[in-house]
């Protein structure tokens, strides 16, 4: 579970995010909806730990992402935007590095490879320098690094951008498999369909804050529109207002 408690970030004059708080629980989708620069993506890097909070706390199954930020990098599997493979390795490479430095046992980290590879199925590519790879197949290695150490929580930042139709589905099924298994998937979209299709709650952020935090239908109830397309419309114009 993730839980987050009043989070300020600045950079300089810019007050990225300002007094966020949300929970995400095991066994469900959470999604953090909100047009771009709104904060989505700054909340996500103090969760994952590469940004420490101004002020605030966050902690990943109990552990403290400041206080014991190693701790909580062992709990959760972390897709940021950007892929970062490392070009000159393979495939299977990079996700058996990335299983080497989650602590994976050397006899363990071969089969563990061989079975993500399967999973997310990269197998015509597996063997290929990342390098060239196309945004789907980056996309693919780079979520399987994130899932290789069969992480509790996972970290999606907007992980259909630039993804195929057919690249999306496969996602998107995946996605729906981890939370059937019990998982905390927290993921980071500006696209209403993907967040409607797959999310049981959803935190509007607008502004660096918090608009609104419901069920897809709690949130139409509670703006009182008929589609989460309105009702998201509504919740960021309040902010703007206020």
């Amino acid at each position: 579970m993730i839980s987050v408690n009043e989070i300020h970030k600045s950079f300089g004059a810019i007050r990225a995010v300002r007094g966020v708080s949300f929970t995400a629980p095991d066994g469900k989708i959470t999604g953090l909806l909100g047009p771009n620069g709104a904060g989505k993506s700054t909340t996500l890097r103090v969760l994952y730990t590469v940004l420490k909070p101004d002020r605030g706390s966050a902690v990943i199954d109990g552990i403290d992402v400041v206080a014991n930020s190693l701790g909580a990098r062992q709990r959760m599997g972390a897709l940021p935007h950007g892929s970062g493979l490392y070009p000159h390795l393979t495939a299977r490479e990079n996700i058996a590095y990335f299983a080497h430095l989650c602590g994976l046992d050397r006899t363990e980290i071969d089969d563990r490879v061989d079975e993500i590879i399967k999973l997310l199925e990269i197998e015509d590519f597996a063997e290929r320098r990342t390098k060239g790879f196309s945004q789907g197949q980056r996309t693919k290695v780079s979520l399987a690094r994130a899932l290789v150490h069969d992480p509790q929580n996972i970290l999606l930042d907007e992980p259909s951008n630039g993804l195929d139709v057919m690249a999306t589905r496969s996602l998107r099924h995946l996605i729906l498999k981890l939370k059937d298994a019990g998982r905390c998937v927290l993921f980071s979209s500006h696209v209403m369909q993907e967040v409607a299709a797959l999310c049981d709650d959803i935190c509007i952020i607008a502004r660096g804050q918090v608009a609104i935090n419901d069920s897809a239908d709690g949130i139409r109830e509670r703006t009182g529109c008929d589609n989460l397309e309105d009702a998201f419309v509504h919740a960021i114009h309040r902010v703007a207002d206020d």
